[in-house]
């Protein structure tokens, strides 16, 4: 199996401590490893190869992270995940034939990376024959951040595989509760197991402007102006995600296998916050320098070298960077990701 990672994304929601030129999975948020090095841990003792692919900007900080260990593929620019996909199959069926591809984020957390590598292996047997397979997680809670997935019909017990049924977008909270409740519904991962030219064949039915362009850059693989046509190619691409693309379009039957491997997306301060569980006897996180007094519930990270010093606040998250200070009701955290768009819009650079 070849396992592809997607480390293009911006991380918008852990602003001001990712940025367009340090994001998220380049962060040491979780260990003392970055995000992108704890996944590529997670699987290479499963993978034949593993294919990062990020944006050409993080090419080079990938090389030196990773030095060896994997294959690294760069964007020119972000166009959301189905062009990323799409770029990584093209290059895997020409190198590897038509091999079964796991494809997963850089930046979420697995508690249990050897149940995640059982569960990939199965996805790998069953998408081997041409079926797109997803993994499914148990829900823990009703979760308004996450998409859903709705399982049909049971095709495995021992193996726990079933038919989808529907892909879900980011529900309402009373849906939420409505989907744990009836315990047909599994949360949305975003890893996906198919082989090569499955994927391509379904981005060429689906997404035929992809497809094209697609075509385009393989073309110019050995010729001297690749990096220019790949530049057009993605210009000309729409920014569109693999689920709006291909997974909500297909006729072909997507199946879901039941998963259970302590997953979180980590996709705020706030699931930060409730994901790392070494905090003071006043339920403080603290990644940071920091002294607090009469202070509780709060999450204070630092990446600057001065000492924060709390008094009397309950349920904030502090982020001190070198050039940013950022101080936010914890449970209001996902809302941070406006900022760098306020930034834009006024031309801040660097800031966003």
């Amino acid at each position: 199996m070849i396992v592809v990672i997607m480390a293009g994304g911006s991380g918008t929601r852990f602003w001001p401590a990712s940025r367009a030129d340090l994001p998220k999975q380049f962060l040491r948020i979780i260990s003392d490893k970055t995000m992108l090095e704890e996944t590529v841990a997670r699987v290479e003792n499963l993978a034949d190869c593993i294919y990062v692919v990020t944006n050409e900007k993080h090419g080079e900080r990938v090389k030196q992270l990773l030095d060896e260990q994997v294959e690294i593929l760069t964007e020119p620019i972000g166009k959301n995940t189905a062009p990323c996909i799409g770029l990584s199959a093209m290059h895997i069926l020409r190198k590897y034939g038509n091999v079964p591809m796991a494809v997963l984020p850089a930046d979420h957390f697995v508690a249990d990376p050897q149940r995640l590598k059982e569960r990939l292996q199965t996805a790998s047997e069953v998408a081997a024959d041409g079926s797109i397979v997803t993994l499914g997680i148990i829900p823990t809670r009703p979760e308004t951040g996450y998409g859903y997935i709705e399982r049909g019909n049971l095709v495995s017990s021992e193996k726990k595989i079933y038919e989808v049924r529907r892909f879900v977008e980011k529900p309402s909270l009373d849906k939420a509760i409505e989907f744990v409740s009836e315990g047909k519904y599994f949360w949305n991962s975003g890893i996906f197991v198919f082989t090569a030219q499955t994927i391509l064949s379904e981005i060429k039915k689906l997404m035929p402007d992809i497809y094209k362009e697609l075509e385009r850059i393989e073309e110019a693989l050995e010729l001297e102006n690749y990096e220019c046509v790949l530049k057009e190619a993605y210009e000309k691409m729409p920014s569109i995600s693999i689920d709006y693309a291909v997974m909500e379009k297909t006729k072909q039957q997507i199946y879901v296998l039941e998963s259970d491997f302590g997953w979180s997306d980590v996709g705020s301060w706030l699931a930060l916050y409730e994901l790392r569980k070494e905090r003071d006897e006043n339920q403080n996180l603290i990644l940071a320098d920091a002294l607090l007094l009469e202070s509780k519930a709060n999450l204070v990270y630092s990446q600057s070298n001065r000492l924060v010093c709390l008094l009397g606040v309950e349920g904030l998250v502090i982020v001190d960077t070198s050039d940013v200070l950022l101080v936010a009701d914890l449970e209001h955290s996902q809302e941070v990701k406006k900022f760098p768009e306020l930034l834009k819009a006024n031309g801040r650079e660097g800031l966003y």
